[in-house]
């Protein structure tokens, strides 16, 4: 198997990727394809004194940053490293991608480079959050700002495909983000949306409240994108805000010091619950092939479990799960 890592993309690049790379080939016996300056890769993997075992380099040039307009990967940046990424899964050169690199670029490109699986109107981003059980996750966290009622449709069946095949939930349970948990809540995009999940072969288990989500209210929480990022985005600063709240009760003074010894495994687990590196990224359902969104600050553990990821996306066929999936919808 070949996956394709945007060498450049996101804040740690190339080091991270690198020992991310090549940590993952060891561990999981895919081959690497990494895409961008060839020179500057052999630099650094001579700085960093790696072996190249399992490891391949795609020559690129230049990289598209934040700040770039995401329609240049069609087109002026369509070389550089997250295009030729882009480019290889699409040609079937690799298998699957991932990149840390800006997420509008990388939604555009999977939607018009690697193209959408046939049928499926929008591709979603699909943030794996922690939950007080188990993971669940979020369609849509932010690709697609304005959606109509059948794309949340969509989402689900492919949030549904996707936690029974990677996650290993039988029977995964389809939540729609609303402002209450009745019928007859929110606005007409989740009204409409209701009455498509209630009238499908989904687990739909009506409208979940934000606070109820992480608290296992559903297995695959649905929404649109603008509500699905403030979601998100909310959640991750929460998180943020409690980590710190943590430490510095714990490490007010001598005894709360010792305090956190004899709770230090609870806090270790709550910790790696949290920690986005563990997921490696989000999946970008809905392309025709496989395409990872990693986290902009990943490290190297981060893209050695990004990879992870893309190959159990391969190795469970994802993609054609969810065109049987949408096939069945529509009888």
């Amino acid at each position: 198997m070949r996956i394709a890592i945007d060498g450049f993309g996101g804040d740690n690049s190339p080091d991270e990727v690198v020992k991310g790379a090549v940590a993952a080939a060891k561990e999981y016996g895919v081959t690497v394809v990494i895409t961008g300056d060839t020179k500057k890769l052999d630099e650094c993997f001579d700085r960093l004194g790696l072996s190249k075992k399992g490891v391949e380099f795609e020559n690129a040039d230049g990289v598209i940053r934040i700040e770039d307009d995401p329609k240049q990967i069609l087109k002026e940046k369509k070389n550089s490293s997250m295009g030729v990424a882009l480019s290889m899964v699409a040609d079937g050169r690799a298998d699957a991608m991932v990149s840390a690199g800006s997420t509008a670029a990388l939604v555009m490109g999977g939607t018009l480079t690697v193209k959408r699986i046939k049928g499926i109107k929008r591709p979603s981003l699909t943030p794996i959050l922690p939950g007080t059980d188990s993971s669940y996750i979020l369609l849509d966290g932010g690709a697609n700002l304005d959606c109509r009622s059948e794309m949340l449709y969509q989402f689900a069946i492919m949030g549904s495909v996707y936690m029974n095949k990677i996650m290993g939930i039988e029977n995964p349970r389809v939540g729609l983000l609303n402002v209450g948990a009745e019928e007859e809540k929110g606005r007409e995009l989740e009204q409409q949306t209701y009455e498509l999940l209630k009238n499908s072969r989904l687990n739909f288990i009506g409208n979940v409240e934000a606070r109820n989500a992480a608290l296992g209210g559903a297995d695959v929480l649905v929404t649109d994108g603008f509500t699905g990022n403030v979601y998100l985005k909310t959640v991750e600063g929460m998180g943020k805000f409690m980590k710190g709240a943590l430490k510095g009760i714990f490490y007010r003074n001598v005894l709360t010091k010792i305090g956190a010894l004899f709770t230090m495994k609870g806090i270790k687990q709550i910790s790696r619950q949290m920690d986005y590196r563990e997921t490696g990224g989000s999946p970008l359902l809905g392309t025709a092939h496989p395409v990872i969104k990693a986290h902009g600050s990943s490290d190297a553990l981060a893209f050695k479990n990004a990879i992870r990821q893309a190959k159990q996306f391969v190795e469970k066929s994802v993609i054609s799960e969810i065109e049987a999936a949408l096939s069945t919808s529509e009888e």
